[in-house]
């Protein structure tokens, strides 16, 4: 017993007190620890849900109703589990652009970001599966319209969407198992987060002028720790408006009507989060083609280590980056406003030329703009 004690005050030290920290980094660092609290929200709210929830077609949609008129403080815990996601998004996509305009996905931290990448995947995996399990019309839809994207697949497309749904069309066995996966995935996520922060720790933290420093840094408390819990208290401040004052300003209206699937919305969109992968998705004509394209959207992010072409890391010394980084910030923008609007004219072609903009920034702009930097500097 006393070893374990001695190991758990060992690990606390040297990674929660002791820990070298860069001294000059600012709040745009609090977003990892932001997320790793939304990620704790979100596990202690979604056991409470399971709790009352029940996953069959027949009585999910009023399950879920009776956790919020006659679960004590039932509504509380759907609105901080249902809009907690989105926060655990913004927390995330903020870390994610952070990281992009610093430059921290560089060596000697590739893995780390690479962890990163694979946390957000399983993220967006996550979300997609709880957002069916209201069973309203949007997650019966949204269900049926993302898993028979895998119909593209040739040959086996098929096969492999009626095994995702265990019957000919998603119902009953759909929701049994999406209801499992939700369930098990976030404890996935937090292994791979306590991952994340173990490789991190091994090479260190970065910080704004992105160069190694070994001298000047200071022990994470209570400094750091402090400015991190600071941070927390106006993030949660902004969660809780939502929370309290606007709890479905992020959801949509449609998943307040039973699914029926003999009734088709008239304009089925994922959650907000998702909005600029849809984008890409529907850009391309090909089904296929389409599907690839929105995945690779994803992937590429993981690539971005070995995509970097200077030796210099942070934006604040790369002028052109900057300027061609806050374009690309405004493209992430424009689709997630084209994901919402109906597949028409104009909508069709701004999506078009916005996804052909998001793969040239990583397969043409950063590949090259550390050359042309570099000639720049020489001349």
């Amino acid at each position: 017993m006393r070893l374990i004690k001695q190991s758990l005050f060992s690990v606390v030290n040297d990674h929660l007190i002791a820990y070298p920290t860069p001294i000059n980094i600012h709040y745009a660092w609090n977003f990892g620890f932001i997320a790793s609290m939304c990620l704790i929200i979100q596990l202690i709210t979604g056991i409470f849900l399971a709790m009352h929830y029940t996953p069959h077609v027949d009585l999910a949609f009023s399950s879920v109703e009776h956790i919020a008129r006659d679960v004590q403080y039932g509504w509380l815990i759907r609105y901080v589990h249902s809009n907690g996601a989105s926060m655990f998004f913004i927390a995330v996509y903020t870390h994610i652009l952070r990281g992009l305009y610093f430059g921290s996905y560089t060596t000697p931290r590739q893995l780390v970001w690479v962890v990163g990448v694979a946390i957000l995947f399983l993220m967006m995996g996550t979300a997609f599966l709880g957002y069916i399990l209201p069973w309203g019309q949007m997650s019966l839809w949204g269900a049926t319209v993302i898993t028979s994207l895998t119909t593209a697949i040739p040959v086996i497309g098929d096969s492999i969407a009626v095994w995702l749904w265990g019957d000919f069309s998603v119902g009953n066995a759909t929701l049994n198992r999406f209801f499992s996966l939700h369930y098990l995935l976030p404890f996935v996520i937090a292994a791979l987060s306590l991952i994340h922060i173990a490789l991190l720790h091994e090479e260190g933290s970065g910080n704004p002028l992105g160069i190694e420093s070994s001298v000047d840094k200071i022990s994470m408390y209570p400094y750091f720790i402090l400015k991190d819990f600071v941070g927390l208290l106006a993030f949660i401040l902004f969660f809780s408006i939502f929370v309290y004052y606007a709890p479905n300003l992020l959801g949509h209206s449609d998943n307040y009507i039973p699914a029926n699937p003999m009734v088709t919305p008239e304009h089925i969109v994922p959650e907000w989060y998702f909005l600029p992968f849809y984008a890409i998705l529907r850009s391309i004509p090909h089904k296929l083609g389409g599907v690839v394209a929105m995945i690779l959207s994803i992937i590429i992010l993981a690539a971005l280590p070995w995509i970097h072409s200077t030796e210099v890391r942070s934006s604040r010394f790369r002028p052109i980056y900057k300027y061609l980084f806050w374009t690309w910030a405004a493209c992430c923008l424009i689709l997630g406003w084209i994901g919402g609007m109906p597949v028409e004219d104009p909508y069709i072609g701004i999506g078009q030329i916005a996804s052909i903009y998001y793969f040239c920034y990583f397969l043409v702009i950063l590949p090259f703009l550390g050359k042309l930097e570099k000639l720049l500097i020489e001349n």
